[in-house]
């Protein structure tokens, strides 16, 4: 008996290391985890939903695809920003010239706020649709909310609240349950690839994929480890909070997907926004499918657009050297303050235009991304396999071979943009 009990106590006390030790790394959990999240933001869940309602579940094995090839590039983007200490702008002027940061950052500083202005439009519109108030009334509100949590909140207060956001947004897996799918069906799509010598196919997996991976988030993600302050040493541990958060983001994108083919799929609707989405989803979702949607599109936005205004303010006053951070008190940082609650401000402004609707918006902000993703990709891919900067950690065969795959899917992405562009 006492072998047995002396057996016993290395494999216990091994448990229980193996238990402490992951609660940690769920403690670790910020910057990666709320990047997935943001990345499922409006106009992200029209385009996953109307991917389902147009080409039904074909396409959810390119979710399987897209997963390593997010995680390849956001945990390549976190890497170099904790071992140089240096955000993307900071490194793109450092090693190769400020007139090419400055060009970076105007694209994405463009795009960002063209997308805010969609976002905040859907919050708005879900709200209109489910209580009846006005519009105009409702987006100021929202944009007033954002704006003072991010100017007025602690870094950790707004931590809290950006990973709250993003466990909620798993009510859009619920919904996909509530929806029935045919389950073999789902399986069937989700591992035997379906490749269709159909134009409009591709063109909408490309604009799939294309969402999956958006500037914005590497910028954010780059900028968030800097903000946590972590050490060299803690390069090799950004992995886990990463892999988290790019499977979280996918796994609500699959959700979606399932949602829009089980629901909307073989009927012919135009679905370009979430006006439109919302009006056709809730005759024939149900009461309770369709409340899982509203609030995950206002849940979405809430987490969408302080990534997207502090993306912005990031990289621009990254590119100016101003001091940046939402630690810092408002006289401190009075540039990054300022473009934030600018991008904010513009956006809604874009949005309230009569001249710009919403789906332009959308458009033209797809186009400018598309210009910038692979532009990043590369940099990125030659950045982290300098040893000169990089040190024992270049980046991994993994990271390389998926990087790879993703530049070529964006510029088969960016040339299908800039085709329908000149047409």
């Amino acid at each position: 008996m006492q072998m047995n009990s002396t057996a016993r106590k290395p494999l216990r006390a091994r448990i229980r290391e193996d238990i402490a030790r992951n609660r940690d790394r769920i403690k670790k959990l910020g910057p990666g985890l709320i990047t997935g999240g943001a990345g499922d933001d409006p106009a992200g869940i029209v385009t996953y939903t109307v991917v389902g309602a147009s080409t039904g579940y074909s396409q959810l094995w390119l979710l399987l695809l897209s997963t390593p090839m997010m995680i390849a590039i956001q945990n390549m983007a976190a890497r170099i920003a904790m071992v140089t200490g240096k955000s993307l702008p900071e490194i793109t002027t450092a090693f190769y010239s400020k007139r090419l940061t400055i060009l970076m950052v105007s694209i994405l500083a463009m795009a960002n706020i063209l997308t805010i202005g969609a976002d905040l439009n859907a919050i708005a519109t879900i709200l209109h649709i489910t209580t009846s108030y006005k519009t105009p009334n409702l987006l100021i509100l929202v944009t007033g909310l954002i704006t003072w949590l991010i100017v007025f909140g602690k870094y950790r207060t707004i931590k809290r609240v950006l990973i709250g956001l993003t466990a909620i947004l798993g009510v859009y897996i619920l919904s996909a349950v509530l929806a029935r799918p045919p389950l073999l069906l789902v399986i069937k799509n989700t591992f035997i690839p379906q490749l269709p010598a159909d134009t409009a196919w591709i063109i909408a997996a490309l604009g799939m994929l294309g969402t999956t991976i958006s500037p914005y988030l590497m910028f954010w993600l780059a900028s968030e480890e800097k903000e946590e302050k972590k050490s060299i040493v803690q390069a090799g541990e950004v992995g886990f909070d990463t892999v988290t958060g790019m499977i979280w983001s996918n796994l609500l994108a699959y959700a979606m997907i399932i949602t829009g083919a089980a629901v909307l799929y073989g009927a012919s609707h135009d679905l370009q926004d979430v006006n439109a989405l919302a009006n056709t989803l809730r005759p024939v979702a149900g009461q309770y499918a369709f409340s899982l949607f509203a609030l995950g599109i206002v849940v979405s936005g809430l987490l969408a657009a302080p990534v997207l205004a502090g993306s912005t303010a990031y990289a621009v006053a990254d590119t100016f050297g101003w001091r940046e951070g939402m630690d810092n008190k408002i006289s401190d940082a009075k540039g990054f303050y300022i473009v934030f609650v600018g991008a904010m401000l513009v956006g809604a402004a874009i949005d309230m235009s009569p001249r710009i609707s919403v789906v332009d918006a959308l458009y033209y902000s797809q186009v400018l991304d598309g210009m910038l993703i692979p532009v990043l990709i590369d940099i990125m891919l030659i950045l982290s396999n300098n040893r000169a900067a990089m040190g024992e950690f270049t980046a991994s065969r993994f990271e390389n071979i998926f990087s790879s795959f993703a530049l070529f899917v964006t510029l088969g992405l960016t040339g299908v943009m800039l085709f329908k562009w000149l047409i």
